[in-house]
């Protein structure tokens, strides 16, 4: 059996507590490549436990398209940008998906390579 190919390109999610707040996360990411795109999405009610408490609060929720080279770049990033104290970062890898797009994102996560 063959070893299933790297991904080329990664989703990520995390959530923001504005509008505002995910705009400037999303467009600092693009900035600086470390996304070729990010998309906010609706505001969303999130529950969780946070400090001994179960909190319900609004939220905004971003959907990030990146790369498996630019990811411990953007970890990074979110140290020093994210505005939580511990952001959600769930990444999954693409399996697949049409040549146009991830070639178009590739190039610009790498155009400054």
């Amino acid at each position: 059996m063959s070893k299933p190919a790297s991904p080329r390109l990664l989703l990520a999610h995390t959530t923001c507590s504005s509008d505002s707040a995910a705009r400037d996360l999303a467009r600092g990411l693009v900035e600086r490549r470390l996304a070729a795109c990010v998309s906010i999405g609706a505001e969303t009610a999130s529950v969780y436990p946070w400090q001994g408490r179960i909190e319900v609060e609004r939220e905004v929720p971003l959907l990030i398209k990146t790369c498996p080279a630019r990811l411990d770049a953007l970890k990074v990033f979110f140290a020093d940008h994210h505005e939580y104290e511990v952001p959600e970062l769930l990444v999954t890898a693409v399996v697949d998906g049409t040549e146009d797009y991830l070639g178009w994102a590739e190039e610009w996560m790498h155009d400054d390579d």
